[in-house]
């Protein structure tokens, strides 16, 4: 079997990641712990002045019998995981004399060897020279993407409705976000074939998109126009970076509660669920992944992964040396050994019951959202992933649309939004998720942004009651 390799992509990269050489220091970082070698070159504090000597945290213990949203029942139920500052060396652990020092960027090998096998497991990349790196997690990731990447002035690829921190950093760099047309699944590749290829001046380097859960639609991209505008990509030369914090939280349709049945599906058929990543599809290294820990542990443990060509990873690494170093030595220690003590059958589990958790408060949500969202001004679609559901409201059908608001649906949002806050329930208003283009036509829709992932599901039901009662208010219904 002929074995593929990653493609020369290094005319994308930055004027800055071009113009980056190898740290002198850190190019020596290998003979500092060399037995044979005298070291009195680097600036690395003796492990035996660190004042932690171990940590000790607990955790669920697999296979998470009595579920993942309530607490243990008994020592059973319970891992406690100690991490000593020095460790046997053949264990998998990694020891805070390890952790707490200055260490490699791409990530300790003991948790970047696990990312690596999870990664195979899941995604399987079709072409020999990937790797992964750790970041801070994925908005350092995007911040770092951007400066490997782009130069001031350039313009890059979003989906019309998309994260808007991650917006508002391309707009920080000087950059100009293009968006791209989407409906409630996600990109329409006919749509970006179109827009490209009427494209005038430099094409743009990036697309930069959610493919799964997205955020703040809900949508996930099927496995079809994945694969659409892949080719695009390719016919066009850019690179996909897909941020898929939400990937594991997949589930299955939203039924009426007459319909639904048990999630009876094994680790093995779990995997079979999941839609096709985009670096699963890449077959010539042009797709960056951004991955993290936030959505499935634990958001302030600020620790992720970049999944890409190796080529392309070491001017990540480059800039890492310089700006954020390493991750944590803590979340590193911590995790690993969590994941260490799980394997991957574990924390296959782990995700299984995620799936579960999340699939319950996506029901309880979309219920509320059915029993007592009007149906004669709003319309929505279940989402599939992530943690956020997704309401078009036609404001043209409000008596003042015209009159108070000047036929301007993002005035209604706000009212509606504020009004929201004063009936004790928040919902984001859609235009603030809006990517714009220059004189972009309003229109006669807006659109409010819910999640499922944050509260307990009787306040779901608390919270979209009075939702729905804003609406009625508003609209006269």
């Amino acid at each position: 079997m002929t074995q593929l390799y990653a493609k020369d992509l290094s005319h994308h990269l930055s004027i800055e990641a071009k113009s980056r050489t190898a740290e002198q220091i850190k190019a020596a970082f290998k003979h500092f712990k060399d037995p044979n070698i005298v070291s009195l070159g680097g600036g690395l504090p003796t492990p035996d002045l660190f004042p932690f000597n171990s940590i000790e945290v607990s955790s669920l213990a697999p296979p998470f019998k009595n579920g993942i949203d309530v607490l243990p029942q008994s020592d059973e139920d319970l891992l406690k995981i100690t991490i000593d500052k020095y460790t046997h060396p053949d264990s998998t652990d990694l020891p805070l004399s390890v952790s707490l020092q200055y260490g490699p960027s791409f990530g300790h090998p003991q948790i970047i060897q696990f990312i690596k096998e999870h990664n195979k497991i899941i995604h399987n990349p079709k072409y020999e020279d990937w790797d992964v790196i750790l970041s801070v997690g994925n908005t350092q990731a995007w911040d770092a993407t951007l400066r490997t990447f782009t130069n001031r002035g350039d313009t890059i690829l979003a989906e019309q409705f998309t994260f808007s921190s991650s917006a508002e950093c391309a707009r920080a760099h000087g950059l100009t976000v293009a968006p791209v047309l989407t409906d409630l699944e996600g990109i329409i590749p006919e749509a970006l074939d179109k827009q490209l290829e009427n494209w005038e001046g430099p094409m743009p380097k990036l697309l930069y998109t959610i493919p799964t859960g997205q955020n703040p639609t809900g949508g996930t991209l099927s496995e079809e126009r994945r694969r659409a505008v892949y080719k695009l990509a390719q016919k066009y030369d850019f690179i996909i970076v897909e941020d898929e914090p939400y990937y594991f939280l997949q589930m299955d349709e939203y039924v009426e509660k007459s319909d639904r049945t048990p999630d009876n599906l094994d680790k093995h058929s779990f995997i079979k669920t999941l839609v096709s990543s985009y670096i699963s599809l890449d077959t010539e290294g042009r797709v960056v992944r951004l991955d993290s820990f936030s959505k499935v542990l634990a958001p302030g443990a600020r620790l992720g992964w970049i999944v890409g060509q190796k080529n392309l990873l070491e001017k990540y690494l480059k800039q890492h040396d310089v700006t954020i170093q390493i991750a944590s030595g803590f979340a590193q220690s911590i995790v690993n050994g969590l994941l260490q003590r799980w394997g991957q059958e574990g924390y296959l589990n782990w995700l299984l019951e995620l799936r579960r958790t999340y699939t319950n408060k996506r029901n309880a949500a979309l219920d509320a959202v059915e029993a007592y969202v009007p149906k004669e001004i709003a319309e929505w679609i279940p989402p599939t992933a992530g943690m956020f559901f997704w309401i078009k409201i036609d404001a043209s059908k409000h008596a003042d649309f015209v009159s108070k608001y000047d036929s301007d649906p993002e005035k209604l949002e706000l009212d509606i939004y504020q009004a929201g806050i004063d009936h004790g329930v928040l919902m984001i208003p859609g235009h603030w998720f809006l990517v714009k283009e220059k004189n972009h036509p309003k229109g006669t829709s807006m659109f409010f942004r819910g999640t499922f992932a944050s509260v307990t599901e009787d306040k779901l039901q608390v919270g979209l009651k009075l939702f729905g009662e804003v609406l009625r208010k508003q609209f006269n219904l």
